[in-house]
């Protein structure tokens, strides 16, 4: 049995502000945003925490998807609790890509920050991040990361990974380089992700890589049930999530997931059904379709 989960709005913290697209694609571009243009940081952390725990204080049947969610919530706050408690703020970050599992992994982190004191009082101005992204990015997933920079507070450093010029490796090398004071970064990767199978909440990087630990609260989330937080909560997600894409990375990778097509027969055809058109991505189900969109 799943629930049923309404349309909701692509709900969004309050902003009043437009994000700016940044047009550079050289190393390294740290996104500012006016500090006036969206609630503090603190509010925003206590905007997270009400949702998160109101969620949580729902009843829902022990079956169900939501209460599934639930659970998953716990098991990721705990987690992101035990990184609070071994590492100083000071020596975490965030890798944030604009995708949905980024998505969950932030609302949860920063519900994790409560209560937060005002940066006058001793709490930040922002929550340091690192954004790398393919030579080709989709403008709508640029948008959504400077929009998420602006809505929740993030501090971005963003690098464009161009293989063998700049990789993954070289990208995270230079990050620690700039931030030699980072020791744990939290990633949102899933446990059907490349790479993700063996997988633990804490994995320290491999030999030969820069030297931090990989904190991953979401690893044993479903696709399902990352979709069933976002929508339930009613946050703000990158657009191209409601054209079929499932699984974001550069345009010459990523196309619309084929399950989610609409099939136009003649009987549709009559109802202006458009050809090539494509479900949203929270109707896929299956954790192993989910990047049948990328080469």
């Amino acid at each position: 049995m799943t629930d049923s989960i309404p349309p909701t709005p692509n709900g969004l913290p309050t902003t009043t502000s437009t994000p700016t697209t940044s047009t550079t694609d050289t190393t390294t571009t740290t996104n500012t945003f006016p500090p006036s243009t969206t609630p503090s940081l603190s509010s925003i952390i206590t905007h997270c925490h009400t949702k998160i725990h109101t969620f949580l204080s729902e009843s829902h049947p022990a079956d169900s998807l939501l209460a599934k969610v639930q659970l998953q919530t716990r098991t990721s706050l705990n987690v992101i609790s035990t990184a609070l408690h071994r590492y100083p703020l000071n020596e975490l970050s965030l890798s944030y890509n604009g995708g949905k599992d980024c998505l969950v992994l932030l609302v949860l982190f920063l519900a994790s920050l409560h209560p937060h004191p005002a940066p006058e009082d001793g709490g930040l101005t922002s929550i340091p991040a690192i954004y790398a992204l393919p030579p080709d990015p989709f403008p709508d997933v640029e948008e959504f990361v400077q929009w998420s920079a602006r809505a929740y507070h993030l501090n971005v450093l963003k690098y464009t990974t161009d293989p063998p010029r700049s990789t993954i490796k070289s990208t995270f090398e230079d990050y620690l380089f700039v931030n030699p004071g980072v020791k744990a970064i939290f990633v949102g990767t899933r446990r059907t992700d490349p790479h993700g199978a063996k997988l633990t909440h804490f994995d320290r990087t491999d030999s030969g890589w820069p030297d931090f630990v990989r904190v991953h609260p979401v690893i044993d989330w479903h696709y399902a049930e990352i979709w069933a937080f976002i929508r339930h909560l009613g946050l703000r997600y990158c657009g191209l999530y409601d054209r079929g894409y499932t699984s974001l990375g550069g345009t010459a990778d990523t196309h619309p997931n084929p399950k989610l097509r609409v099939e136009v027969d003649g009987e549709n055809a009559g109802e202006g059904v458009e050809e090539g058109r494509y479900k949203p991505a929270y109707e896929l189900t299956e954790d192993l379709e989910e990047r049948l969109g990328r080469n």
